[in-house]
């Protein structure tokens, strides 16, 4: 039973010892991440004038739609 528990324990410490050196590693090469923000701005700006387009273009159709659809419910009543 003692040598079970003794390959047991071996086991985990390397285990442990794997893991640790994951962990550190991945925050190493974390903090030296920069980013790419110009992207991301870039990739927000293109985002809003495309949704703000497709509003515009759509947005009488889209009050149509919901003007009859309210008052379809209205004659329900």
């Amino acid at each position: 039973m003692n040598k079970v528990m003794k390959s047991i324990f071996t086991a985990e410490l390397a285990l442990r010892q794997r893991v640790t050196s994951m962990h550190s590693s991945f925050f190493a090469r974390l903090k030296d991440e920069k980013g790419d923000v110009p992207g991301w701005v870039l990739v927000v700006l293109m985002t809003t004038g495309l949704v703000t387009a497709i509003w515009t273009i759509a947005a009488p159709r889209l009050t149509a739609i919901l003007k009859n659809s309210l008052d379809s419910m209205n004659g329900i009543r």
